[in-house]
């Protein structure tokens, strides 16, 4: 297998960025990404450990669910999840995180990257409050680079035409559960666990430590 090894490599084959992709980067938020951010319902958030290993996380909330401090910082509520933690952990090694903010049926992004920090600050967290759900804590965000990202990968993907989608084309999350985490459950119990009722448990009312939950574990909506 041919690899590429070098930058110059790399940009024999690419080609070098147009002027406007450079100059598009910023430091701190526009008028504009206030606007997105203030719409957006789901961001990925990407870190890495001291060893370079990465994760990326989904996060996500109503709109209006990611604060802006101010013009260079961002926090985002962490809600109950699977306690995994795997990205706050990343964060506690090696603080730089990269953001990407969805608008549905939008192609284009927003991108931030950033230093990011975990603080549990009550009076920022009583701002976080959504159906009575109070955050045990939140990423704070430092912003070091933010700009608006193209949507070819969405177009050529075509991942908001509903005549694309095919929710039946790989099995139920329930099945899954069944043959790679929970061998021993029945199929019947994770089937209603994942059923209508699920989303149920997304907003625990909570104003502490949330105890331990006798649901199948590694099922949270975030948490890493």
């Amino acid at each position: 297998m041919e690899e590429i090894t070098t930058e110059a490599q790399l940009r024999a084959l690419l080609g070098e960025p147009a002027r406007a992709a450079l100059d598009k980067e910023r430091d701190s938020l526009h008028e504009l990404d206030r606007q997105w951010l203030a719409h957006s319902p789901l961001c990925l958030v990407a870190t890495s450990d001291a060893d370079g290993r990465c994760d990326v996380s989904p996060k996500g909330d109503p709109p209006g669910w990611v604060l802006v401090l101010d013009d260079r910082t961002i926090a985002l509520p962490e809600r109950a999840g699977n306690r995994r933690a795997d990205g706050f952990r990343n964060v506690l090694a090696n603080p730089h995180v990269g953001l990407v903010f969805l608008l549905p049926g939008r192609t284009d992004t927003l991108r931030i990257n950033g230093r990011a920090r975990l603080v549990t600050e009550a009076g920022l967290l009583d701002r976080m409050v959504v159906k009575g759900h109070r955050p045990l804590l939140a990423l704070v965000v430092d912003i070091e680079q933010v700009f608006h990202h193209c949507g070819k990968a969405f177009l050529r993907s075509q991942l908001w035409e509903p005549g694309t989608w095919d929710t039946e084309a790989v099995p139920s999350r329930a099945r899954i559960a069944q043959r790679l985490e929970r061998p021993d459950e029945p199929l019947a119990q994770l089937e209603a666990y994942y059923g209508p009722g699920y989303a149920a448990g997304l907003y625990p009312p909570t104003a502490g430590p949330q105890p331990r939950s006798s649901t199948p574990p590694g099922t949270g909506a975030s948490g890493s």
